[in-house]
């Protein structure tokens, strides 16, 4: 999830071309197109998206910022790999992070809109689920509607801080909260597994709605994990080609 107002200067045309830059690696990035290990060649990414260096300098530093991108000894970046250690430990920050979340809007409170608008968001997926089998199209419904959830939980924690470091956990390739739903399409256990994820997204709403803040962290820690046997499965199954960035974990041997 990128925002260009997430881009210093992305009013400007300076600001656009940023953005452009860094949406256009990221998507490299993400697809292979750079090989990992292997030093960037910041000229060959100039001619290659048409725009100066210094808004390739930029994208390269949010990239490294972001954790995509490593820099080598010698000066430059290069694409990192992860192991599935690293991406369960994603993950799990997410779950921290978000169980926090979770327990201070139980205990400071939110506004009867917001909580409405949960509210909608999850009855949209329950419309989805309601089916008895779910294809591409339901899938990417219940994407988009249960990352609009997970963005409308860190909106009630009322915190720019856990804000930014949420948008900076999710921009991990594996780390979102919808990262795995996609290896899931042609599982016959897929619809079940997203009915106990959509269950706990009921509890930790109501939990907040009550001002029980223990509760909610701890269905939002619990509801993580849910992502990490996703992981596992998809490697498991060796699904993770069906998954954008999936080259750049490290298979086991």
């Amino acid at each position: 999830m990128v925002r260009e107002t997430q881009v210093s200067g992305a009013g400007g045309p300076a600001g656009s071309q940023a953005v452009k830059a860094l949406l256009r690696l990221r998507e490299m990035v993400l697809a292979g197109d750079l090989p990992a290990g292997a030093r960037i060649a910041e000229l060959t990414l100039v001619e290659r998206l048409g725009v100066s260096r210094t808004p390739i300098r930029e994208a390269l530093m949010r990239l490294e910022q972001e954790g995509l991108l490593e820099v080598l000894p010698h000066g430059g970046y290069a694409v990192r790999t992860f192991s599935e250690r690293d991406v369960n430990d994603a993950i799990e920050l997410r779950g921290t992070i978000e169980g926090l979340a979770a327990r201070l809007a139980a205990e400071r409170g939110i506004s009867p809109g917001v909580l409405a608008q949960a509210s909608d968001c999850l009855a949209g997926i329950d419309d989805v689920l309601a089916r008895p089998a779910l294809d591409d199209e339901a899938f990417h419904r219940y994407v988009a509607l249960n990352e609009r959830f997970h963005e409308l939980l860190c909106e009630m924690a009322g915190s720019a801080t856990i804000r930014r470091e949420i948008e900076r956990v999710v921009r991990l390739p594996f780390a979102s909260p919808s990262g795995f739903v996609v290896v899931q399409t042609n599982s016959p256990r897929a619809r079940d597994m997203l009915i106990v994820a959509q269950d706990q997204h009921r509890q930790v709403l109501e939990a907040i709605a009550c001002g029980e803040g223990a509760r909610a962290e701890a269905i939002m820690r619990e509801h993580s994990r849910l992502a990490q046997r996703n992981l596992r499965e998809a490697v498991q199954s060796r699904t993770l080609e069906r998954m954008p960035g999936m080259r750049l974990i490290r298979q086991r041997g």
